[in-house]
């Protein structure tokens, strides 16, 4: 009974030591040990005068089963049981509001768990967005240094391309004139072999300038089934016997595509030569043409979200580790021994495909082959074919015709009056902006003006607007060997000539823009 009391919330027990000197206390002694950490429930037990613990063995045992005992002897005046039991009651309220304390502190303990949880999560979180904006920001300043390298570059080669292609007008127009001197057989042969690399230089200086995307390109609607049928002859001439070309896969159905069509013949047959490379006992190579729609991609050669047509070269061949396909790109890499590349193929490819408005992927395995696809914008409007020119060139409309070659190269601007005087125009020659404008305002016969477009002071550009000032009639012809993109962007095709050019497209040219000035 004692023990169901004091279970079900008893503040205190107040017990006469004779009902517990020969009872069973083991229930009672469990339940004692098996309280909460908070509590130690308070006994009073009244003893007979000298039922002390010091003096009576049975209350020492009682003490140990029991715990917190206060002994009380008898007799006993009224008060002291009182206060004694008042002692109890208090010491239990105490222990009732440590369990509260306890109580409150766990919960506490526990908000504070799910709190720190929480913030580690939101911190684990917080370092994961960091650790992608870490990565996202290297490939950013990957992409932004590979742009830098190009750009170090396209103004290295912008620096001498002009120059360069000043040269080879020079040398191009002097074996030109020296053909038609000169019938000798072996002489003959040497000078075609002297334009031929002095045209190779040329699409040389091309080629860098596309790569730097610093060369204005020509896009419009092209078949590229068409383009690669017709390098048929031109691909196995170039790659050997040691390659095997398989038959093209084209798709039927495929798209037009927007580019250049000079340039992606280039980008076609670098790609076809880097292919041979990366195979050199042999093999085979694949040429394949698709439709592709693609979502947004990561990669900085890869082209924007949209509808491309593309172009792909596969061999099977070496293929690339993850460092060179790291570098494939970049000007001037090559793992070709010296003398074997240029490392100019890769980068043009790149250059040419972002200028247009598309983009390249690769797709390698290290001793299995790579495929090299070029993604280009899909065009609008369908290819116009066209046909080939009269093989007479256009002569001067009349013995009267004047045209004032204006360029501060002495050479050049020789070569280039030969070449109108024996079309059969009258040529006047300045060598700066200050002599031709002067020339202008004095001659009112000058019907058309071939203008270098870098000159050192006036330039090719400010020369024009003030000679459009004066006569608005008058047709300008731009020839340069190099300008940027952007400053010819307001330029037609038909008003700009690159140098060096040929008798012909010097003769098309002026040509045309004379026709277009008398309506």
């Amino acid at each position: 009974m004692l023990l169901r009391q004091v279970d079900a919330g008893a503040g205190a027990a107040i017990i006469v030591d004779e009902v517990l000197r020969n009872g069973d206390l083991s229930p009672l002694s469990a339940w004692v040990r098996a309280q909460p950490s908070w509590s130690d429930f308070p006994f009073l037990l009244l003893t007979q005068r000298g039922g002390s613990v010091e003096r009576n063995p049975a209350a020492r045992r009682l003490a140990e089963a029991l715990g917190n005992v206060s002994f009380l002897e008898r007799p006993f005046h009224p008060t002291t049981l009182v206060s004694a039991v008042q002692t109890a009651l208090r010491a239990r309220r105490r222990q009732y509001e440590a369990r509260e304390l306890i109580a409150r502190i766990r919960q506490d303990e526990a908000l504070l768990e799910r709190r720190v949880a929480e913030r580690t999560a939101e911190l684990e979180a917080a370092n994961r967005q960091l650790a992608s904006q870490i990565l996202e920001r290297e490939k950013a300043e990957m992409a932004l240094r590979q742009a830098q390298r190009l750009e170090a570059v396209g103004q290295l080669t912008s620096g001498v391309a002009h120059d360069f292609n000043n040269l080879l007008t020079v040398v191009i127009g002097n074996i030109e004139q020296l053909q038609k001197r000169i019938s000798d057989p072996a002489m003959v042969r040497r000078l075609s072999m002297m334009g031929e690399a002095s045209r190779r230089g040329a699409k040389l200086t091309a080629q860098m300038l596309a790569f730097s995307r610093r060369q204005k390109l020509e896009p419009r609607p092209v078949d590229l089934n068409d383009t690669i049928r017709g390098m048929r002859d031109l691909l196995h001439s170039t790659i050997g016997l040691s390659v095997e070309i398989l038959e093209p896969e084209l798709a039927e159905d495929l798209w037009p595509a927007m580019i250049d069509p000079t340039q992606i013949e280039l980008m076609i047959l670098n790609l076809a030569i880097n292919a041979r490379d990366a195979m050199p006992t042999g093999g085979t190579l694949l040429i394949r043409t698709e439709n592709a729609e693609i979502g947004p991609s990561a990669s900085p050669e890869a082209p924007p979200a949209g509808r491309y047509v593309t172009v792909s070269v596969t061999d099977n061949g070496s293929g690339m580790s993850e460092e060179v396909l790291a570098r494939a790109f970049e000007p001037f890499f090559t793992t070709k021994p010296v003398g074997k590349g240029s490392g100019l193929g890769l980068s043009q490819v790149y250059g040419v495909a972002k200028q247009s408005g598309g983009g390249v992927g690769i797709d390698t395995t290290l001793g299995q082959g790579t495929t090299i696809k070029i993604f280009l914008p899909r065009a609008e409007r369908l290819p116009v074919h066209e046909f080939l020119e009269p093989p007479d060139l256009p002569t001067a409309p009349a013995d009267h015709v004047a045209v004032l070659v204006v360029d501060d190269d002495d050479a050049v601007r020789e070569v280039t009056a030969d070449y109108l005087h024996d079309l059969g125009y009258r040529v006047v020659e300045a060598g700066s902006g200050g002599a031709a404008l002067e020339l202008f305002e004095q001659r009112p016969d000058i019907a058309a003006v071939v203008l270098d477009f870098a000159m050192p002071g006036l330039n090719g550009a400010d020369l024009a607007r003030e000679m459009y000032s004066r006569r608005p009639t008058v047709p300008v012809l731009f020839a340069t060997g190099y300008a940027d993109a952007e400053a010819l962007a307001g330029t037609s095709d038909d008003h700009l000539i690159r140098k060096p050019f040929e008798p012909s497209e010097l003769a098309t040219k002026i040509s045309k823009v004379l026709r277009t000035a008398r309506g």
